[in-house]
């Protein structure tokens, strides 16, 4: 007896049936946005398939969605994400409502914690009581002095040079070169020279090169939902994370072996002294007495590498790629330095960078287009009421604020997407001082009244704000010293953004051309 048309009708009958809940599962989620919305939520952004929702949309172009929806509903909407209730709120005071949301209100921890934990570690970060986080917020802080900013300018300069130097994309008169490899070798050297000492740093082997890829896997959006999953990048992530652990647990039982001893605590070398993080850690205590444990330690050292790697790797390709296409600002740079530094271009120091505010400017406006995060995320605790509204946001959503709207709104900056350096000449965003709050860290800005916010706002603000734009200006200095950029053969202006990942980055490859100076 053949079987073949039994198998096959039962096959066709299955796919029939599949498609019609399919159908009905759209008919009834069209019937449900349209009849029976709650009117006291905001409006949900208008999707055929449950579930997925917006998602697609959101996820191709975050900024490209929340202006779309915004004609559409105003600065307040909800949208599904993944099957979950999103709800934005744009501007200004949407920044205010959810990044300076009281804590009991809003929670970041909820949202990130299962994305970052396996990545940085247990007991910091979003694994631990916001308590603790601001603690180890405050300890950074302390390490991120005035006098250690001052000593790190000549580490990151050399760091920069002896990158071009030896590296092989930089050999000749001229050349292309792939900003998105070279950039984040770069920013990764000075992360690690600076922040995190000349252990780590001769420690930068190919082998901690991959652990470093490795565990960047851990960030990939779909971690969001399945950070547990065994999936391949889950693994090598997990995997990475332990290397990478065992490699900071070593450095700092050396160092406690020398402390009984009577001995060193880290490198002798003059140029770091006093500024390195391990020993910033190793010397502090949280509130209750206790030391902080050698694990927390090498979990908020891993933390704070990718930290300062990650925004500046992204921002430096920014940066170059807009000096690319339009070259005349390079040599407004360079000019810039021989003016105000002396026309022998002598070594850069800490206090040199406030006589260069065309490279401020340039890297705030880059910083302004081409912010690294583009969602800030928080989960909603109990009933929120939305002031001068009558809308209650419940618990079953989570919150989302995008700062990059107002950078990007046209309200606060004209001909907003132009890349224009010179705006900031007569523009000003000054952080009101009387506004501030100290979270456990330090008195500190709210901040979230300006439209500028590329580091956030409220408790979550990024501590390495200074470090971020000290990093940038050396290396951004540096360059300008040895190159002239323009743009690659065969290519026009910047390339698009990609936002697969949790940090936007430029879409690769990202190249640009480049002459060495006489």
């Amino acid at each position: 007896m053949d079987l073949a048309p039994l198998v096959a009708g039962h096959i066709l009958h299955v796919a029939y049936f599949t498609a019609g809940v399919f159908l009905l599962s759209i008919i009834l989620n069209v019937i449900n946005q349209l009849v029976f919305y709650k009117r006291k939520e905001p409006p949900v952004v208008f999707h055929w398939v449950p579930f997925i929702g917006s998602t697609i949309a959101y996820g191709m172009d975050p900024y490209q969605f929340f202006f779309a929806s915004r004609a559409k509903y105003g600065d307040i909407f909800t949208f599904i994400l993944l099957g979950k209730k999103t709800t934005v709120y744009l501007g200004i005071e949407g920044n205010e409502f959810i990044l300076n949301g009281k804590l009991k209100d809003v929670n970041a921890e909820e949202v990130y914690g299962k994305l970052t934990t396996p990545v940085f570690g247990s007991d910091v970060v979003y694994d631990c009581p916001n308590s603790k986080l601001m603690e180890q917020k405050k300890f950074i802080k302390h390490g991120l002095s005035t006098a250690a900013l001052e000593s790190y300018v000549p580490l990151i300069a050399d760091e920069t040079s002896a990158y071009v130097k030896t590296s092989p994309s930089f050999k000749g008169r001229s050349g292309t070169i792939d900003l998105t490899a070279a950039m984040s070798e770069i920013t990764l050297f000075t992360a690690a020279r600076t922040l995190q000492g000349e252990e780590v740093r001769s420690k930068l082997t190919s082998e901690f090169a991959e652990l470093l890829h490795d565990l960047d896997l851990g960030f990939t959006p779909v971690n969001f939902m399945l950070p547990w999953a065994p999936l391949p990048h889950n693994r090598r992530r997990d995997l990475a994370h332990s290397r990478m652990r065992e490699i900071y647990l070593g450095i700092i039982q050396t160092r406690r072996e020398a402390m009984s001893q009577g001995g060193a605590t880290q490198p002798q070398e003059k140029d770091t002294e006093g500024t390195d993080m391990i020993l910033n850690f190793m010397n502090s205590r949280y509130r209750d007495g206790k030391p902080i444990p050698d694990k927390e330690i090498a979990h908020m050292m891993i933390t704070l590498l990718m930290a300062g790697q990650h925004s500046s790797s992204a921002i430096s390709c920014w940066i170059l790629l807009r000096l690319a296409s339009e070259p005349e600002i390079t040599e407004k740079l360079y000019n810039e330095q021989i003016q105000n530094l002396g026309a022998d271009l002598p070594p850069l120091r800490y206090k040199d960078l406030e006589k260069l505010p065309l490279l401020h400017n340039v890297i705030k406006e880059t910083l302004r287009i081409h912010s690294s995060i583009h969602t800030l995320m928080r989960k909603v605790k109990n009933p929120l009421p939305v002031p001068g509204t009558e809308f209650v946001i419940p618990t079953s959503h989570t919150l989302l604020s995008s700062p990059g709207v107002t950078a990007r709104d046209e309200q606060y900056f004209r001909d907003p997407l132009k890349w224009d350096p010179h705006r900031w000449e007569t523009r000003v965003e000054v952080e009101d001082d009387t506004d501030t709050i100290d979270y456990g860290y330090g008195a500190v800005s709210k901040g979230t009244r300006s439209p500028y916010l590329p580091f956030g706002a409220g408790r979550h603000r990024c501590i390495g704000e200074k470090f971020a734009y000290l990093n940038l200006e050396v290396i951004i200095a540096t360059l300008v010293r040895e190159f002239k950029f323009f743009t690659a053969e065969g290519k026009e202006g910047v390339p698009d953004t990609d936002y697969s990942s949790l940090f936007s980055r430029p879409v690769q490859p990202a190249t640009v051309r480049w002459e060495a100076r006489s």
